[in-house]
């Protein structure tokens, strides 16, 4: 199953673009310059610009998005126009820690839930963690009709 290993939800093009280069350097040990290399842009000044201005190419999303190894932008994107995107299930079963994680989300997102209506936390906050919730249970939702015909799994999850 496709984990997030990072529960954020960008609230704007410029965060989630953020977001996709701290993943590159964190978890691929890749900087700016090799991203956009990998991307094939003649100078890696150019995605410091559209992070700046907030202006991605709408062509060149995947590719920035592949070159970072996660998926905000797209995201950003979908949640942005009022929809939950979830990863294609395979229908693998999901083991115990999948289940677990999915229990602490859940509960997580209670919590803020609860938070929000007592005024102690902010509705960005609390619409990130429902919106987190809701996708993960939207996978599980597709995955359990796949489970008795798994489906090999040639992806690499990037989060």
């Amino acid at each position: 199953m496709t984990r997030r290993l990072n529960q954020v939800q960008p609230t704007s093009l410029r965060e989630a673009m953020k977001l996709c280069l701290d993943y590159a350097r964190e978890k691929h040990n890749r900087s700016v310059e090799r991203v956009s290399d990998l991307m094939g842009l003649k100078s890696h000044w150019q995605i410091y610009k559209w992070q700046e201005n907030g202006r991605l190419p709408s062509v060149l999303i995947r590719p920035f998005e592949s070159a970072c190894g996660a998926d905000y932008v797209t995201s950003f994107l979908t949640h942005s126009a009022g929809k939950l995107a979830i990863d294609i299930p395979s229908g693998r079963s999901a083991s115990l820690d999948d289940l677990n994680q999915l229990q602490a989300i859940f509960s997580d997102a209670f919590g803020l839930l609860v938070r929000f209506y007592d005024q102690d936390t902010g509705p960005e906050e609390a619409v990130s963690a429902l919106v987190t919730v809701m996708e993960n249970l939207g996978w599980h939702l597709s995955n359990i009709p796949k489970h008795d015909f798994p489906e090999l799994d040639f992806k690499e999850t990037a989060r």
